[in-house]
């Protein structure tokens, strides 16, 4: 969950830095001005539509794109100009990836961790990942699930100071995805700061301290995923069937109301605690009942459907 001990009880450093990041495409941007900042220790989630530019913006981070302008910095050093350095200190799982088609799994995590200094022992790796049954299976034979764990794997064997995972639980199974989102909380116990890149809201919440929302190449929020909800229009949701049907006038005056609606005589608003306790009182006050009531919170889905949507306003 979110609610761990934070690192920021100590004095925070940087290990990433993005300034006024600029990519373009055939004349398009695909980043437009991105800045960000990575604490050491943190998990930093960065999410958005697709070809919102996230991708393109890690690539910057790993060295593997040189950007049009800006500042990318890891642990002070430039990806471009200072690779082989930044390959020490950095692992990294890319959104698609291949390898040849004969490697045995085992092959592969050997000729990884020989890439290395210091390679972490890769068979209890392989264990908590669910590949040592697979250790002799191709590649080619792998399922999807099975070769993006992996591809984690890969990541992880050099005992990088920094992890990015670019979708890294896509085509998982539910167990496993989060058998895997324990792993990572593994990681980052063990001090390894986690830059991650999903589309997975369930995911962002549980994993992330802090979310960037990047939305056509710019950063639409920035913000812990708490910080991300409550800033949403409809931070909190009260559902209910009226034993009788309210006017709409009524429920459109109602204070801090983000949005209202009807649906099969169900009537749903999105709000503050502020709109919760006047539709109740609006109901006492016309002395219709509220069957099945529910008062939620909203949730990152919403915090994120709602800046998305503003960016496309």
């Amino acid at each position: 969950m979110c609610g761990r001990p934070s690192r920021r009880d100590a004095v925070a450093m940087s290990v990433i830095e993005v300034t006024d990041l600029r990519k373009v495409y055939a004349g398009r941007p695909a980043v437009d001005g991105v800045s960000f900042a990575v604490e050491e220790g943190e998990i930093f989630g960065i999410l958005g539509p697709n070809g919102a530019g996230k991708t393109t913006t890690v690539e910057c981070v790993e060295g593997l794109r040189a950007p049009d302008a800006g500042r990318v910095r890891v642990t002070g050093l430039d990806p471009i100009a200072d690779h082989r350095k930044v390959a020490r200190v950095l692992g990294a799982q890319l959104q698609q990836s291949e390898l040849q088609a004969k490697l045995t799994v085992r092959e592969a995590l050997e000729l990884y961790a020989a890439f290395h200094e210091r390679p972490a022992d890769w068979r209890p790796l392989a264990e908590r990942l669910g590949l040592t049954a697979k250790l002799t299976t191709r590649f080619a034979k792998l399922s999807g699930g099975q070769k993006q764990r992996l591809f984690i794997a890969l990541a992880l064997i050099g005992n990088p100071r920094i992890v990015v995972l670019d979708e890294l639980t896509t085509g998982l199974d539910p167990r496993a995805r989060r058998d895997t989102w324990e792993l990572i909380e593994d990681i980052r116990a063990n001090g390894v700061t986690v830059l991650l890149v999903t589309h997975f809201m369930e995911e962002a919440q549980r994993l992330c301290d802090r979310i960037a929302v990047i939305d056509k190449g710019r950063v639409a929020a920035l913000d812990t995923p708490a910080g991300l909800i409550h800033r949403s229009a409809g931070a909190t949701v009260i559902s209910f069937t009226p034993s009788a049907p309210l006017d709409d006038r009524d429920l459109n005056a109602l204070p801090a109301l983000a949005s209202v609606e009807h649906k099969d005589g169900r009537v749903t608003l999105s709000g503050t605690d502020e709109t919760v306790n006047a539709v109740l009182t609006l109901l006492a006050r016309t002395h219709i009942t509220a069957h099945q009531l529910r008062v939620t919170d909203a949730t990152l889905d919403d915090a994120f459907l709602d800046l998305t949507d503003k960016e496309r306003a």
